[in-house]
């Protein structure tokens, strides 16, 4: 089976981990997947072809021609964030293989609010053969305020690779000494971590004015951003709100990390002030390494974290209610061991890396009649 896997861009960010899990497990089963973008510096590039992936870069103004030509040698065409779908289906239709066309919608898209933008994708968004919604609550949405027919949404939930994070857990005490040795946080401090793009869907103001609060009756409090911008000044302003608020050395910005696991192993929870949130592949992360969340109780947060259980979640947009949660994890011993438990016997019942390939493979076969070693009816 090959797969041609289109995508806005290969830039670090949810969709795209996403995608590169999709992409090895695929790889593992024996699909021959090509991964085609449009913009971005492809940073995650050297990751594709590592899963065994061809990548192409097509650029922000894709030649139609040469998409179409993949589309033609793909058995299936999956498409990939809001940009990737509308190309996508466009160029499938007029090259003829709209009938090998499947869509993922990774979040639930601010853009679909528009009604003009609403109009078109009930268009557009109409012509895959299924569209897949990584939650119910963006099945809800994309049905809502993207037009799609209700009966062309099939949702598959993400799925976690926990291999490397099971490997940092083994080390958890060493990685835990030396990273928390780097950022000059002490052993009786509770760290909490936020992993995130500096967009403004994460509202980033909201966590530290939260956290500003946090530390006046909690001074053990620390705060790590791991994340950058790669598309805006986020960061900066972000950088420019902690120094106002006089935070010093109690938040540490980490930019872009490839040590995610190891990072997790030296924190004491998660934390992300989400505005809204397709699902958060990093509240599996931090789940699955035992981490209590706190975090906002929007979109599909609920559906992942476990309201006492596996976190704390508050109303968006509300710094009072998430420094409380935050003073709150930072004493909650009970939490910290119920998360412990649950979070990942929960991630591995749910949100396991296998499900997620084979439910997908399932949409293919089911949906396209392709199935491993044969391909579609042209």
């Amino acid at each position: 089976m090959k797969v041609l896997h289109l995508v806005t861009t290969l830039d670090v960010g949810g969709a795209e981990m996403h995608l590169l899990q999709q992409v090895r497990g695929q790889r593992a089963r024996g699909v021959s997947p090509t991964v085609a973008y449009l913009k971005g510096d492809g940073a995650l590039t050297a990751d594709f072809e590592a899963a065994g992936a061809r990548v192409v870069r097509l650029g922000a103004l894709a030649s139609p021609l040469r998409l179409a030509a993949l589309m033609r040698a793909s058995d299936v065409v999956h498409t990939h964030l809001l940009k990737a779908d509308a190309v996508g289906a466009i160029v499938a239709t007029l090259c003829g293989a709209r009938a090998r066309l499947v869509a993922s919608k990774h979040n639930d898209e601010r853009a679909l609010l528009s009604p003009l933008v609403s109009r078109v994708h009930g268009i557009l968004g109409n012509l895959p053969r299924k569209t897949i919604v990584l939650s119910d609550h963006v099945g809800r949405f994309v049905a809502r305020h993207g037009r799609v027919q209700p009966e062309r949404i099939v949702r598959v939930y993400y799925g976690l690779d926990t291999t490397a994070f099971a490997r940092a857990k083994a080390r958890r005490a060493e990685h835990r000494a030396r990273l928390r040795a780097e950022m000059g946080a002490a052993e009786g401090d509770h760290v909490a971590i936020c992993i995130a793009r500096f967009a403004p869907q994460k509202a980033h103001a909201v966590l530290l004015a939260a956290f500003a609060r946090a530390r006046e009756r909690e001074p053990r409090l620390r705060l790590w951003l791991a994340g950058d911008d790669p598309f805006g000044d986020g960061r900066r302003r972000a950088e420019a709100l902690a120094r106002e608020l006089h935070l010093g050395e109690s938040v540490r910005f980490l930019g872009i990390r490839r040590d995610i696991p190891e990072l997790l192993c030296a924190v004491d929870s998660f934390t992300m002030a989400s505005l809204w949130e397709g699902l958060g592949l990093v509240f599996l992360e931090a789940m699955t390494m035992g981490l209590p969340i706190v975090s906002t109780s929007v979109s599909a947060i609920p559906e992942v974290v476990l309201e006492g259980r596996t976190g704390l979640l508050v109303p968006p947009n509300d710094p009072e209610a998430l420094a409380a949660a935050l003073v709150r994890v930072a004493s909650d011993a009970e939490l910290a061991r119920s998360a412990a438990a649950t979070g990942p016997a929960w991630v591995e019942e749910r949100f396991s890396i296998d499900r997620m390939v084979d439910e997908t493979l399932a949409v293919y076969e089911q949906e396209l009649g392709v199935h491993l070693g044969k391909p579609a009816n042209r």
